[in-house]
């Protein structure tokens, strides 16, 4: 049996374990660990990936996932992003479904604070909902704005899945996330896009509020000022080369809660939760990497990965059309496995291809597959970021599910549109890298 068609089965027997409800981490590790005591034998095999471990988790970068995780869940505890989501109510919330251009709004500017679309969804719900409630709006589309709004934060800086992606590619976390900025932006405006579409031809899902005084407006703005400080300090230390990502996950954490203390706004229990909460998504994280290196592992010895390089390499079409046959791919799959899994899976097989042989930048496509494999949080079965947004605002997951879809096709129009003009990722790291 050639390495290559072990590797196959190898992948097979993956997701078997995962249909069988097996962990993701679990199936990850026993699949790989499996395929190279096939390939290699039990001593080559604890000497590999006593290694590979090793040099894995002794890495200084890797620390940057803790302290961003804090980061988010202070800002969760603490209502942090309360002010934004008041300023903005006041601003356009008498427009013609002004509560969810408020609360997409509100969503990107704490996505600047926390790097958690799961911490950015339960806050934007339990801030949100009641007041879109208070108004008439649609349950099933207030809901699904909610979730969908969550995937922000994992564009706009701090991002955990770049970070990730940052430490499976070698690539700069700063580059990434600076690349994430406008693609955030500009999914932003896609979803403010399909509200306006939506509520502009079934009003009565979406109606207009009544409209504050300018007085009003400005004394909201005050509640900004506190995100506003935090991401230009921390972001813009990490941009202008004062520390290094990890070194700036611990400056937002700190910044976080000092704001959090001024405040008063983050109570003994809080902050206790918000150790909690970070201690576990973190083991999480960590947990998944562990098994992920185990089967990426399995895919470099078995020779997986350059077959499926050769592959796609010698496919007698044009490259953008490889890309994207590649990306459907794995939205289909993201429908099945949650995100970061998939990108531990998919990602050291899919890079050198879609970098070393199509040629494509690398930051640009770790911006391309963040959007497209995002989908996943939103969509069914998986959707974890719909039945946390279920969960906060007490409305049927099925009703969620419903109202998903503008948002779905949403943020797949802003990723072609990323791919049709790579510049919108590839711009703002290009003047970071020519400034240093």
């Amino acid at each position: 049996m050639t390495g290559a068609l072990l590797g196959f089965i190898i992948f097979v027997f993956f997701f078997v374990l995962l249909f069988l409800k097996m962990p993701v981490a679990i199936a990850m590790a026993i699949s790989g660990f499996t395929g190279l005591m096939l390939q290699l034998g039990a001593v080559p095999t604890f000497e590999v990936l006593g290694k590979e471990l090793h040099a894995q988790f002794s890495s200084y970068t890797l620390s940057a996932v803790p302290m961003f995780v804090w980061m988010g869940y202070i800002a969760y505890h603490s209502r942090i992003g309360e002010g934004l989501f008041i300023f903005f109510h006041k601003l356009i919330g008498h427009l013609k479904g002004g509560l969810l251009f408020a609360s997409t709004m509100a969503s990107a500017g704490f996505g600047a604070i926390c790097g958690s679309p799961t911490a950015a969804v339960a806050t934007m719900g339990s801030l949100c909902y009641p007041e879109m409630r208070k108004y008439n709006y649609d349950p099933s589309l207030s809901t699904a704005s909610i979730a969908a709004s969550g995937n922000l934060s994992v564009l706009i800086p701090p991002s955990l899945p770049f970070i990730v992606l940052g430490i499976q590619t070698e690539q700069s976390i700063g580059a990434l996330f600076i690349a994430g900025i406008f693609p955030g932006l500009l999914l932003t405006a896609a979803f403010i896009v399909a509200v306006y579409f939506v509520a502009r031809r079934r009003p009565e899902r979406a109606p207009a509020g009544p409209k504050a005084t300018w007085k009003e407006r400005i004394i909201s703005s005050v509640g900004t000022i506190d995100i506003i400080i935090i991401f230009l300090v921390v972001f813009g230390g990490l941009f202008a080369g004062w520390f290094t990502p990890t070194e700036a996950g611990g400056v937002g954490a700190a910044a976080v809660l000092a704001t959090a203390l001024i405040k008063r706004k983050l109570t003994w229990k809080g902050f206790i939760s918000s150790i909690r909460d970070t201690l576990k998504t973190t083991a999480m994280v960590l947990f998944l990497i562990f098994g992920a290196l185990i089967l990426g592992r399995m895919i470099t010895v078995t020779g997986m990965a350059p077959m499926l390089a050769g592959w796609l390499g010698s496919l007698a079409a044009p490259r953008v059309i490889v890309l994207l046959l590649t990306l459907l791919i794995c939205v289909i799959l993201s429908f099945f496995i949650e995100v970061l899994s998939l990108t531990l899976i998919a990602v050291p097989v899919l890079f050198p291809v879609i970098v070393n042989i199509l040629g494509y930048d690398p930051i640009w496509f770790a911006v391309i597959w963040v959007m497209f494999t995002s989908t996943g949080t939103i969509t069914p079965p998986v959707g974890m970021q719909v039945f946390v947004s279920s969960a906060v605002c007490k409305v049927p997951v099925g009703e969620v599910f419903k109202g998903i879809w503008p948002f779905f096709f949403a943020t797949l129009a802003a990723a072609v549109i990323v791919i049709i003009f790579p510049q919108i990722a590839t711009f703002l790291p290009g003047l970071m890298i020519q400034q240093t």
